[in-house]
Parts: structure tokens; sequence; C-alpha cells
């Protein structure tokens, strides 16, 4: 099968040198993939090469459309979400206004309460609070707020970047269990996270990534057992 997403002996860095060193790795259609590694891996920017928010060398391809070298602002519309790392929602616009924002490349107009009522039944919690001020949300809440922004593009593929940081253990069981309704509706998703006991439970396949190097891939299962990853990551 075809990967939906195909990255190649991927390069990029800032103006002191490279981050990444030769990254390859797929998404397939659906697929659940996590990226797992410590705080300096690289895994931030390998999801910001993917959005085009940084230059890189190699080959990123998504559904056979060349990113590498493409402007930011034009790739959302391919069909690519990415939710960053600390919940940046637009403190002083409405939670309804905050989510949406995430339709913007929409065409078809008509078809956004649709997109907004699927938003909301996945979050209800929104729902309670669309008039609210969204900067003035716990942090639980504005996870949902971004989460459900992204959404209002219907993308085929999430990008998620350490979307548990800083929040409660409670809410962080609520956001496993949101990821994997996301995926059952067969988006795509890229997962970039710390947490890895988390990471593993949700997604289906993943990668370790140090010193901006892939060290270790195959099933989130195969993973798990590995005596390398229970040490460095899962504390075991």
């Amino acid at each position: 099968m075809t990967a939906l997403l195909d990255i190649a002996d991927l390069h990029a860095g800032y103006n002191a040198g490279d981050v990444l060193h030769g990254v390859s790795l797929s998404v397939e259609a659906g697929g659940f993939v996590t990226v797992i590694g410590a705080n300096t891996a690289g895994k931030s920017t390998l999801l910001r090469c993917i959005s085009g928010l940084v230059a890189c060398r190699g080959s990123i391809r998504f559904n056979g459309t060349e990113l590498v070298g493409r402007a930011a602002h034009t790739i959302p519309g391919l069909g690519i979400a990415h939710v960053p790392e600390g919940r940046h929602v637009f403190a002083d616009m409405t939670v309804d206004e905050n989510v949406m924002l995430g339709a913007y490349t929409a065409r078809n107009t008509a078809d956004l309460a649709r997109r907004r009522a699927q938003v909301l039944e996945m979050f209800p919690r929104l729902g309670e609070r669309l008039r609210q001020r969204a900067g003035t949300l716990s942090g639980g809440e504005q996870q949902m707020v971004v989460l459900g922004r992204a959404l209002m593009l219907e993308p085929r593929l999430l990008l998620l970047d350490e979307p548990s940081h800083g929040l409660a253990p409670k809410v962080v069981d609520e956001l496993h269990d949101t990821f994997v309704r996301i995926s059952q509706t067969g988006t795509a998703i890229l997962l970039v996270e710390q947490n890895t006991t988390l990471a593993l439970s949700v997604a289906t396949r993943g990668y370790v990534l140090e010193s901006g190097r892939i060290v270790l891939a195959g099933s989130s299962a195969e993973l798990q057992d590995n005596d390398a990853v229970r040490s460095a990551y899962l504390g075991l």
C-alpha cells in the first residue's frame, strides 16, 4: 500500500546546524503513528518540516505531492492539520470563533454547520462554553479547542505535538480516548509525545528518534516489549 505520508532522508535544522539527520518514516492512510524520544531529539522540528515552517532537505511526499519547498500557508489546504505544542488559542476570541477558524480553507461554506456539529459532538464541553473567551478556559479545555479547530479542516493527516504536556492525569486519559475516536474516523495521525506510555497505548506503530536520527521502528507492541525502550522511556 502506498503511504499517505512518506518522508525520506530528511535533514533540517536552525542556525546552529542540523537537528534532523536523514530521517525516514511513513504513515499509511488512516494509520496512527507515534514518534517518541527525549526533549531535544528533534520531534517538533520534524512536524514543523511537514508543515513547511522549517526549511529542510530531502523528501516529504503527502498523497503523492512533494511538500519540501512549498509555502507553509498552502499545506493545510492539502489536508494536513498541525496542532503545535502549547495550546495556542486566540485568547480574546470566543471558543466558537477559535473553532471556526479551523475551516478557513473550506471551499464549501454550506458544509461548516455539519463540521461544527461533529466537533461539538466529540467535545461536548465546548458546546457549553461557545461564547466564553478561550483564554479563560482550563488547560484541558484549551486543548479541546485546538483539537476541534484542527478537525474543522477535516484533515487527512493530523499532526499532534506533545498534546498531553502540562495536563492533569485525568485530562490525559480523556485525550487517550479522543485520539482513538479521531483515528476511528479514518483520519491518519502522526503523534509526537514525551509521554511514551500514552503514545504507545494509542498508536499502532512507532519510531524512536534520538539526536535527530531514527534508531528504532516497529509496532507499538514491539516497542513496548523492547528492553531499550522500556528502560529509557517507560521507566521499567
